[in-house]
């Protein structure tokens, strides 16, 4: 199978795919009501320092070694059993389960995001107590069907493969949501008292500066804000031809990932505080807060239709790349057809996340041993191993691979000095504070 391993058509196929991938619900959610609470424009500062050490060394680390192997996840137990690793064929376990595990629960909201979106296209939302209205199918049995809608939708993208499949979806939604985005933060500003929302997300408070929260929090953000789990993008690098700057592909998703985090907060708060809502972070916002702001908006319903269409697009293109991690393992492990490990794994991961349906106690907990234990340590697994376990000139020739400028010795200097040590301190902060993201 491997010699006929699918690839990326073209550059701007796989940066598109990585900007999917890294921008999901968290952008929309959580990245503003961070921003506003721990120093506005104070708070970019630390922000960006953590982007550059840890996103982006660790989406350079992830794709190039997937590149390099042309394998995912279980070619690197397979180069850990060479190198004489101790349990080199059980650790590869561990990022794969995290990050089905993610999609397991992260596919159970997206189809909450379906029935809003739907909701808006056939009922008159401001007849509804929001409120009551996100409590009556979440913890139920009504929630299984948009969770199954979801699976479906993730399952068929994934089944067609990279170019028809994965490539093609994200090459439709990334521009269409970044279009939309930016009319609806358009519509948000030109709202009365929408500047007030400005000022709490930009306003910058330097004190913040010296509260060691702020520095966890902004760390948090950038290590999970693009998916840096050792295995995401690892694959999809498994997909990526040697022409390709990684480097620069990168960059280029960070900044778009943080643009649309942005452009997502310009929209959300000063519309909330335009109405007079509270910037509150969580699904609350997403459910509860947004359609109340919508039914007060002139063109509310349009409006509410438009913008939960682009989380969709979010949500999709996130759910695809945590799916495809367990969907190659299982098509490496077994010898079987991309279609017949689409159905068998989106079959068991959605017969898994059935429970999370139906109590959001069990929910929440599953989704906080996932992010906050697990991601982290496959993180640790399969980079640690790449930047201490591989020869330091091979990882530095495959990240300069197409490059103009190389930067390949800097990047496993910061992997192994920086990036390692510095996501086990994301490991034990996300203990101490039961998640910093």
């Amino acid at each position: 199978m491997n010699d006929k391993r699918e690839k990326f058509s073209n550059k701007i196929g796989f940066i598109l795919s990585c900007v999917g991938a890294a921008i999901g619900l968290g952008n929309i959610w959580l990245f503003s009501w961070k921003l506003g609470t721990y120093g506005g424009a104070a708070f970019l500062i630390p922000y960006f320092i953590f982007m550059a050490l840890f996103a982006y060394i660790g989406l350079v680390g992830e794709i190039s070694f997937g590149r390099m192997m042309k394998k995912g996840v279980l070619g690197v137990g397979k180069l850990m059993e060479k190198k004489k690793v101790p349990f080199a064929k059980f650790l590869p376990i561990v990022p794969i389960v995290s990050v089905a595990g993610i999609f397991t629960f992260y596919v159970i909201v997206f189809g909450w995001i379906i029935k809003y979106f739907v909701t808006y296209l056939m009922v008159d939302m401001s007849t509804l107590n929001y409120e009551q209205y996100f409590g009556s199918f979440t913890g139920n049995t009504e929630s299984i069907f948009w969770h199954f809608i979801a699976v479906v939708l993730s399952v068929g993208v994934i089944s067609l493969g990279v170019i028809k499949g994965i490539e093609k979806i994200n090459k439709i939604v990334m521009p269409l949501m970044f279009i939309i985005f930016f009319g609806l933060m358009i519509k948000s500003l030109s709202l009365p008292g929408a500047m007030e929302g400005v000022k709490f997300l930009l306003n910058p408070d330097w004190d913040k500066l010296l509260n060691p929260i702020t520095w966890v929090m902004a760390l948090g953000q950038a290590f999970f804000t693009v998916g840096v789990s050792g295995s995401a993008l690892l694959v999809y690098g498994s997909y990526l031809d040697k022409d390709v700057n990684i480097s620069v592909s990168v960059v280029q998703t960070c900044i778009l990932d943080t643009l649309a985090a942005l452009m997502a907060g310009f929209i959300i708060i000063p519309a909330a505080f335009a109405f007079g809502y509270g910037p509150g972070a969580g699904p609350s916002l997403l459910f509860i807060t947004l359609p109340s702001v919508f039914n007060n908006m002139a063109g509310g319903r349009v409006l509410g239709i438009i913008f939960f269409l682009s989380v969709i697009f979010a949500a999709i293109s996130s759910a695809i790349n945590q799916l495809e991690v367990p969907v190659e393992a299982a098509m490496e492990k077994f010898n079987i057809s991309r279609v017949k490990a689409s159905v068998i794994v989106g079959g068991i991961l959605f017969l898994v996340g059935l429970p999370l349906d139906l109590d959001m106690n069990l929910f929440g907990t599953f989704a906080d041993t996932m992010t906050i234990y697990l991601i982290p340590l496959g993180a640790i697994i399969i980079l640690g191993f790449y930047f201490y376990g591989i020869d330091s000139k091979s990882i530095e020739y495959e990240i300069d691979l197409g490059a103009k400028h190389k930067v390949g010795k800097y990047i496993v200097k910061i992997g192994k000095y920086i990036f390692v040590p510095g996501v086990l301190i994301i490991l034990i902060l996300g203990v101490l504070y039961g998640g910093i993201g």
